[in-house]
């Protein structure tokens, strides 16, 4: 049975993880039938947004601890894992993905990634483990793994940051993904370009059944 780690960034599409992308996420890796590790950075996040206004508060919220209520308590600290246990790695976006895991939100292409999300994905990374990227994550595996081909949908602004951070970004529609075969990476636009829930949680299926296909393949 493959293992598969799901790193979280919270709870909640403007300040963590988009909680729509991250149920589907769990629910076809469910489908598949493998074993899932969720975990998360346990550090404060960026900001807090109240989501009703859309208006930031003055508020203190921890990542791991947000990113439990999707977990349903099962959230692991980021800290206490190795990238290379697992058989592979998915990231589901969110704003908290370009806040709590990496500052593209602020810094763009020359954005920081968080020490232990750099650590865990290169850890899988270099293992030859395959890694799944969602939305508005693969700016992280943009930063992390120059010469990469990717997908964030269709946004201007947002491709040419990851072409500027060496990344190659190819146009993907929602339930499309794109894969890097030799770089064993897989990503697809989910809300980046959905209209709707049903979109989103066909393309992140496509994802799942993609990256799942290269576990047990020679890297």
């Amino acid at each position: 049975m493959p293992h598969v780690l799901v790193i979280l960034s919270g709870c909640g599409v403007y300040d963590g993880s988009e909680i729509h992308e991250a149920v589907s996420t769990l629910l076809h890796l469910d489908r598949h039938g493998v074993k899932v590790t969720i975990a998360a950075p346990d550090v404060d996040q960026a900001q807090v947004v109240n989501h009703l206004s859309g208006e930031q508060v003055a508020e203190k919220r921890n990542v791991r601890i947000e990113a439990a209520r999707i977990a349903r308590g099962a959230a692991e600290d980021l800290a206490t894992v190795s990238g290379s246990e697992f058989d592979a790695v998915i990231l589901p976006g969110g704003f908290g993905a370009a806040t709590n895991l990496c500052d593209f939100a602020v810094s763009g292409s020359g954005c920081q990634v968080n020490a232990e999300v750099k650590r865990v994905l290169e850890e899988a990374h270099h293992a030859g483990r395959p890694l799944g990227f969602i939305c508005i994550a693969p700016t992280i595996a943009a930063r992390l793994f120059p010469g990469t081909s990717l997908t964030i949908g269709s946004d201007e602004a947002t491709a040419a940051a990851i072409e500027k951070m060496g990344a190659r970004h190819a146009k993907r529609l929602t339930e499309e993904v794109c894969v890097d075969e030799s770089n064993r990476i897989a990503t697809t636009p989910a809300y980046m370009t959905a209209q709707g829930i049903g979109e989103v949680h066909r393309g992140i299926g496509n994802l799942v059944d993609q990256l799942l296909g290269m576990v047990g393949q020679p890297a």
